[in-house]
């Protein structure tokens, strides 16, 4: 990859646009937004332009935009809308909660004001009976657009680096089992977490393969002869690299310098200075692998600091950590807004990287072919941001999406 030689953006703070009107799925009116910089897949456009109509991305530019724009923002960023393939929850709610219906809307709206317009449902391990019905439930959600699918982080995991997972509810990845909640998913069940040395582990691999999901190898022991062959039986997603998995060594390197290493292989990473230092931020980043910023947030993400459960754990937050009582981390209270901010402005990233890593990346992991970029013929799914990276406004599907802090067409 080509190394890191920019540095952040300049710190001049731009004040929020004014958002006049929709071009949402139904309405076939065009919305032209202009702004200080656009960050298409391959180049950037300073100034640059966006063209959506009927929920759909039309058109783009650099320069003078073809006609008066309708949104400006001299000093903004406009990306694609953020994509977290890995989150639990935020709200204040978690996707294991008992009606997950209802936790679910709250946890999308949560983060798609924040800029995040695609979002994976991630279950944290819990009996199994519990996780076919939150499977099911989910899947509804899955087929109704909501959500852009299932992850299943559990149960099959190593006990030795279960992280904030139940011991006493983590499975052998028997065909039975698999086979169980894949089919409870009907095709919902995007993404597999699974330690591939666990008796059947390799096996299990392809098995999850061969429903059409992505396998990811985390929560593991896994040596790098192991690691390896995972990555043949089908891997291709690191979970929350350097995190719960084998620490890298000189003479045993583990599934990190396998995922790494791999140009087939994303790597996700949870870039909020808890997880993982600035420094392997910029390792992971410069690696062979395609980096993907991940939030793992569970239920205090974008809520008040405290108590909290995840899964069947306590959990309690306090500056900015979530925590067992052993110190173990529990996830995160990120948002991806942050991640890319923090990607920038404290690890050193470029912000086309970092935008790159929140996007097209996590797009292309999940197989997402009509978002992820801005091009046309895609989904008008845009955040713009201001010089400091901060958001001030989401397109969801050509549709302003409103807060309680900016209320659609009034920002």
């Amino acid at each position: 990859m080509t190394p890191l030689t920019s540095g952040p953006p300049p710190a001049r703070a731009a004040a929020a646009p004014s958002l006049p009107g929709d071009a949402g799925p139904e309405t076939d009116t065009p919305l032209l937004i202009a702004a200080g910089t656009v960050i298409l897949p391959d180049r950037e456009f300073s100034p640059g332009w966006v063209e959506v109509r009927a929920g759909l991305i039309v058109g783009s530019g650099g320069g003078t935009p073809p006609r008066p724009a309708d949104v400006t923002a001299p000093h903004g960023i406009l990306a694609p809308g953020f994509v977290d393939a890995h989150s639990h929850g935020g709200g204040g709610v978690s996707f294991n909660d008992p009606d997950t219906r209802a936790a679910a809307h709250r946890i999308v709206a949560t983060h798609r004001e924040h800029g995040t317009t695609t979002m994976m449902a991630s279950l944290v391990t819990a009996p199994i009976d519990e996780m076919e019905t939150l499977v099911t439930a989910l899947a509804e959600l899955v087929r109704d657009g909501l959500l852009a699918g299932i992850h299943l982080e559990g149960p099959w995991l190593s006990p030795a680096h279960r992280g904030a997972h139940a011991e006493r509810l983590l499975l052998p990845p028997t065909p039975q089992s698999v086979d169980r909640l894949m089919r409870a998913g009907a095709g919902a069940v995007r993404m597999v977490t699974i330690a591939p040395e666990l008796d059947g582990g390799l096996a299990a691999v392809a098995r999850i393969v061969g429903y059409g999901s992505v396998a990811a190898i985390g929560h593991t022991d896994a040596d790098y002869e192991t690691s390896r062959a995972a990555i043949e039986a089908g891997v291709t997603v690191g979970t929350h690299v350097f995190n719960a998995m084998r620490p890298l060594h000189h003479r045993e390197p583990g599934a990190a310098l396998a995922v790494l290493e791999d140009p087939s292989v994303f790597a996700e990473l949870i870039a909020d200075g808890v997880h993982l230092h600035p420094a392997v931020v910029r390792l992971i980043i410069e690696s062979r692998a395609k980096p993907v910023f991940v939030t793992d947030a569970m239920a205090a993400a974008c809520a008040d600091e405290g108590d909290y459960k995840l899964g069947d754990l306590d959990v309690t937050v306090a500056n900015g950590e979530a925590r067992l009582a052993d110190g173990t981390i529990a996830g995160s209270v990120l948002t991806l807004s942050k991640a890319v901010r923090f990607a920038v402005l404290t690890a050193g990233v470029p912000l086309a990287f970092a935008v790159r890593a929140a996007t097209q990346n996590p797009a292309d992991l999940l197989s997402l072919t009509d978002r992820g970029r801005i091009h046309p013929g895609l989904r008008a799914d845009l955040v713009l941001l201001d010089a400091a990276l901060h958001v001030t406004a989401t397109l969801h599907h050509g549709t302003w999406v409103p807060s309680p802090s900016r209320p659609a067409r009034e920002l």
